[in-house]
């Protein structure tokens, strides 16, 4: 409901499943652990969580500050992005730009997170009237791909989609072990 109302900043969100077991391993491994040869059927089943009937004009991903795309050798979500846009033919163009170094937003809370990421991205060139599908390994709370799509918009997006791996249910999580169940609230 939030993305209906424009709180979050993007239009609509679509995942492939929560952010537990296996795929929160795969995730783990293809992130953290340097296995990008898992870019392609990680992005072969994220392109098919995507509705046929969207149509997108550019695929772009949430950035990383150079710092850690440098520390990790790539960004996951970038070539996630770009097995997306092979899939579905459609232009892959980083036109996002992480400007300040943020904290991990691991153990923030919905607030913290939000404010760490306040400001931190800014549109490389304009997107004007694009329809844009923004790609992120993680959704947690939305906050930053939320802070994405407003510096899109502010650029001139017509409208911002999120396609996401996984989503953390808060609901059955604890702050600081994302992913493992630990019964409603």
């Amino acid at each position: 409901m939030l993305c209906r109302s424009g709180q979050r900043g993007f239009d609509e969100a679509f995942c492939c499943g929560a952010y537990e077991g296996t795929l929160r391993k795969l995730i783990h491994l293809f992130k953290y652990s340097g296995m990008r040869r898992l870019a392609q059927p990680l992005g072969a089943w994220l392109a098919a969580a995507l509705p046929r009937d969207r149509q997108f004009d550019l695929v772009t991903a949430v950035p990383l500050h150079w710092r850690r795309r440098w520390q990790r050798g790539y960004n996951q979500a970038e070539l996630l992005g770009k097995a997306i846009a092979r899939a579905r033919g459609i232009p892959a163009m980083n036109v996002l730009r992480r400007g300040s170094a943020t904290r991990a937003q691991a153990g923030l809370s919905n607030a913290q997170r939000r404010e760490n990421v306040a400001g931190a991205f800014r549109a490389r060139r304009r997107v004007a009237g694009l329809r844009i599908l923004l790609v992120d390994d993680v959704m947690t709370t939305g906050a930053t791909a939320g802070a994405c799509a407003r510096a899109l918009k502010k650029a001139g997006a017509k409208s911002v989609s999120l396609l996401a791996l996984a989503r953390v249910d808060r609901r059955f999580t604890d702050q600081a072990d994302f992913g493992k169940r630990k019964g409603p609230v």
